[in-house]
């Protein structure tokens, strides 16, 4: 299998704990909080990675070079940011199979990638979206969904529960060799939630273990809780 990891971001959140550093160099334990995500990745059955890098790109090439954790590495560069969407478009032109995972380089969500992968195809899916239940939350928005199928998203704020993007996907090539599709877009708001309805979305649900280090309190946490899971 084959994955985009996203790793252009600029990590503002996180400044007033880790500066000078792109987000998933963000230190855990001595070692970058992607170096967890390839240990994921390795155990998946993951054997070749596109990092989509922008800024600062550099250190996560000097230290993660062209093969690590056993899989082989190619860089797509952002020279000036493209959003989400626009990243992954461009990460797309690297890539060899038809079917890709694709992750967020700030979370880790140990969700079951070939248990994922296996429905992802039997559905057919133009995309198949990793939900992590949760309750008493109101950092993020929640996916509805009915026999699988993503029928909504819903909007952040308070939801005594519901399952929330987990910020892995797998996705079909075709659909971001749509000819519509901008250079630069976010792909959560340009793309996820305006094309759920023309195009197959399914969602997958696991209880897996999930971080996200996106701002300072869950750094924190993720510094004592991922000894436990690695």
């Amino acid at each position: 299998m084959e994955a985009i990891i996203l790793v252009g971001g600029l990590g503002k959140r996180l400044r007033s704990v880790v500066s000078e550093l792109p987000k998933p160099m963000a230190p855990i334990d001595n070692k970058p909080f992607l170096h967890y995500i390839f240990w994921y990745l390795n155990k998946q059955g993951i054997d070749q990675v596109i990092l989509s890098t922008g800024y600062k790109h550099e250190m996560i090439e000097t230290y993660f070079g062209n093969r690590y954790h056993g899989i082989s590495i190619n860089y797509s560069i952002e020279q000036e940011p493209l959003g989400t969407g626009g990243a992954i478009k461009k990460a797309f032109r690297k890539t060899t199979e038809e079917n890709v995972v694709i992750i967020n380089g700030d979370t880790l969500f140990l969700v079951d990638l070939r248990k994922m992968f296996e429905r992802h195809i039997s559905f057919k899916a133009d995309l198949t979206l990793a939900l992590k239940p949760m309750k008493e939350f109101e950092r993020y928005g929640t996916v509805i969904t009915r026999d699988s199928r993503v029928i909504a998203f819903k909007e952040k704020g308070y939801h005594s529960e519901g399952n929330i993007n987990g910020g892995v996907y797998i996705a079909n090539k075709a659909i971001f060799e749509c000819e519509s599709l901008s250079e630069k877009f976010s792909f959560e708001q340009d793309f996820l939630e305006k094309e759920f309805q023309q195009k197959k979305f399914y969602g997958f649900i696991s209880d897996a273990y999930f971080i996200d280090i996106g701002i300072p309190d869950d750094y924190r946490k993720a510094q004592k809780e991922l000894q436990h899971y690695i």
